[in-house]
């Protein structure tokens, strides 16, 4: 089966892409014939080296992604709750980018894709969806609260924006100027990110949380309009002016589930912003690696329709 793996650490040079034997599932293991990897910045970062492969033990050779979406083809002893034919979406830390992958699935998420759900869609649910739900959950504490969303026109961010909006929140989402008809369209008060942020935002007030999906600069307006650093969030900046970061429960998979039938139902939009066929990883990571994608990026394993894939 074909695997996109590296040797040692570095940019999307040092990944390659080989034939391996399949793996098989063990104990308590499924395995997964992939079709769709949702990208996260957090496999580049892991895949270059540094604080986020030390954190969590990982030194190469490693295989690369996260975010899966499949069909369960292999089941091993001892599994409750999964059969062969199984359509799911979940985690593979490192063992995303391949043609099948074994997850546990007693410790890793998996969760059902919906009827009519694409795989690609459920996958850019995983990481960035949960982010999204967790952040809001932990956020907004009652209906009308107003919630600052900095970098609210990025994957996570527009999905934060909904599932506030659905919380009853007011929302205010920092994006370019390009982007605020689209975050009215998700229901946001979009206001320009960028010198004289602080300002723009004082004159929004009451605020009383904020969701920085960004570069740190939305904790620090949100500070000057009034609020609690408890109430800060910071994902991309991570501990940005003592903000904290988002808490998830791994073990959790009912966020899935309700993420899932939202985006099925068309209740809950989830933006992609490119496809690429398995072979265009190096390309799509690249891409990735700009910093400036308004939308989830995706690696189609198995072919999809033209017009699906990015040229």
């Amino acid at each position: 089966m074909r695997m996109v793996m590296h040797e040692r650490f570095g940019g999307p040079e040092v990944l390659e892409l080989r034939d391996v034997d399949e793996p098989h599932a063990g104990p308590g293991e499924v395995r997964i014939r992939v079709e769709a990897v949702a990208l996260n910045p957090v496999d580049w970062k892991i895949f270059t080296g540094g604080p986020a492969a030390a954190s969590r033990g990982l030194e190469p050779p490693l295989g690369v992604g996260n975010d899966i979406a499949g069909t369960v083809d292999e089941v091993g002893d001892g599994v409750d709750g999964w059969a062969v034919g199984d359509r799911v979406f979940g985690s593979a830390r490192t063992r995303a980018l391949q043609d099948r992958t074994v997850v546990d699935s007693r410790a890793e998420r998996l969760a059902r894709i919906p009827d009519g759900l694409d795989p690609g869609v459920a996958a850019s649910l995983v990481v960035a969806g949960r982010t999204a739900w967790d952040a809001v959950e932990q956020l907004v504490e009652r209906a009308g609260d107003t919630i600052f969303v900095h970098g609210a026109a990025g994957g996570v961010g527009q999905l934060a924006v909904q599932l506030a909006e659905r919380r009853g929140a007011r929302v205010i989402g920092s994006a370019s100027e390009r982007n605020h008809a689209l975050l009215r369209r998700l229901g946001a008060e979009p206001i320009a990110y960028g010198e004289g942020l602080a300002d723009r935002l004082l004159g929004m007030l009451p605020l009383d949380a904020c969701f920085d999906c960004a570069d740190g600069a939305g904790v620090a307006a949100a500070l000057e309009a009034g609020v609690v650093i408890e109430r800060c969030i910071a994902i991309a900046a991570k501990g940005a002016h003592g903000a904290r970061g988002v808490s998830t429960d791994l073990a959790s998979t009912g966020a899935l589930d309700e993420l899932a039938a939202l985006a099925a139902s068309g209740e809950l939009e989830v933006a992609i912003d490119g496809r690429y066929p398995l072979e265009e990883f190096a390309t799509a990571y690249r891409r990735l690696m700009t910093g400036h994608v308004p939308g989830k990026l995706i690696l189609d394993l198995v072919p999809r329709s033209p017009d699906l894939l990015v040229e």
